[in-house]
């Protein structure tokens, strides 16, 4: 009789569940699976997605262009993509009663708009396939024990100091600094990037920006002054700084360099980002033609809120009640060079909401992506962010999980 294969998956997140419910699918009567989630509330992180809607995936099936929305593990995914790309995903809910929609900037959601939906189609699927799990667990530890004739396989210790052992062992912990995922990991002979925050917005204390929180630009750049480093995208005016997805995916792209600089750095901020300086003062002097006799701070030319328009003219040394006719090219040329390129000081991040996304994990280098199995420890696997993988917001971090997830787990049945 073969021997019934035990499978341990350590995490509850997107991709933990997603592994657990593929691997007990195919096994069947023929294995058990068993996730263990250290904390009471496995897909935490689902629940608190899109603002509690829960934003599954990214509407980008051609896996060459998913790639360009991963800072770190692009190389690795493509081929991950060509077997289970957002398409997959969408499919595998809708087959459980779960219907997705797009939004007007690709990203999708139920069309409950509620995370709850999302989390509850899991928690029934797991259920379903006859994954136990267990939460308020962790593991501590885990060790290669070898077995007389058969291949060694993992003695695991657990948080209370229980004990169990299984033939395979897939961890999805995450990827912050206290993942026990990466404390196992690097026991086990894995290298770890350190880890580091990618998603997060900017603290910036500036005058020009004060009394502004909520306002929002739809089309804005950002860039890190001194360096190559440039987004554009909607652009929002929080209490503590800048945020919106230009901030977030410029920290993205930038989270090891930014970590570098202590989260200190000039910052350029295009507020008109279809305009050059150049091709501002020119849009700027036509309307100066058409309006001699208006207040310039009355209204707004631009595609901007006018309480900005308002600030950025004051920013310029020009008085708000100054008439379009006596503001001269020097003031002209100063009030673009203040919307194109207007400098701010970073003195810190915030983490973007409860979506802890972060740079590093185990080095990519060490995993078989076609399996997702450690190339260091065999019957060891890997998926999600404890992986040194990370995208940018929209969706792609959850893509990356389903998709590592869905490998590993068939793998892990294999």
């Amino acid at each position: 009789m073969a021997e019934i294969r035990r499978v341990v998956v350590v995490g509850g997140g997107a991709a933990g569940f997603f592994a657990a419910i593929a691997c007990a699918e195919q096994l069947g009567a023929n294995g058990s699976v068993t996730l263990y989630e250290a904390t009471a509330h496995p897909l935490a992180k689902v629940r608190v997605s899109g603002g509690g809607r829960c934003n599954v995936t990214h509407a980008c099936f051609d896996p060459r262009e998913l790639v360009k929305r991963y800072p770190r593990g692009s190389r690795e995914l493509l081929g991950a993509f060509h077997r289970w790309q957002p398409r997959d995903t969408v499919e595998w809910f809708a087959a459980r009663g779960v219907e997705t929609k797009t939004e007007a900037d690709g990203r999708m959601f139920p069309v409950s708009d509620d995370s709850a939906t999302i989390v509850g189609c899991l928690t029934q699927a797991a259920a379903d396939a006859g994954v136990k799990v267990i939460t308020s667990l962790g593991v501590r530890k885990a060790e290669r024990v070898a077995r007389d004739g058969a291949a060694p396989d993992f003695w695991l210790t657990f948080t209370d100091a229980s004990n169990a052992r299984c033939d395979r062992l897939l961890l999805a912990t995450g990827g912050n600094k206290s993942s026990a995922g990466l404390t196992i990991a690097g026991a086990l002979g894995h290298t770890i990037v350190p880890p580091v925050p990618s998603l997060f917005t900017f603290h910036i204390d500036d005058k020009r920006l004060e009394g502004l929180s909520g306002v929002s630009v739809e089309h804005a750049s950002a860039a890190v002054s001194g360096t190559k480093l440039r987004e554009s995208g909607p652009l929002l005016i929080t209490h503590w700084g800048l945020s919106g997805p230009a901030i977030l995916k410029l920290s993205a792209w930038g989270a090891r360099e930014l970590a570098e600089r202590h989260y200190e750095f000039p910052l350029a901020i295009n507020f008109a980002g279809a305009h050059t300086r150049e091709t501002l003062v020119a849009e700027l002097a036509s309307v100066r033609s058409q309006n001699l006799r208006k207040q310039i701070a009355t209204w707004s030319p631009l595609e901007m809120p006018q309480r900005l328009w308002e600030r950025l003219v004051a920013g310029a040394g020009i008085g708000p009640a100054t008439p379009w006719a006596q503001v001269g090219n020097a003031a002209l040329a100063g009030l673009a060079a203040n919307i194109t390129a207007a400098e701010f000081k970073v003195v810190g991040k915030s983490l973007f909401k409860e979506e802890f996304v972060t740079c590093g994990g185990v080095r990519l280098s060490e995993v078989d992506f076609r399996t997702m199995e450690s190339r260091v420890c065999p019957g060891l696997f890997f998926a999600g962010e404890v992986l040194d993988i990370d995208g940018i917001t929209g969706g792609f971090n959850f893509q990356s999980a389903w998709t590592t997830g869905r490998i590993a787990g068939e793998a892990l049945a294999g």
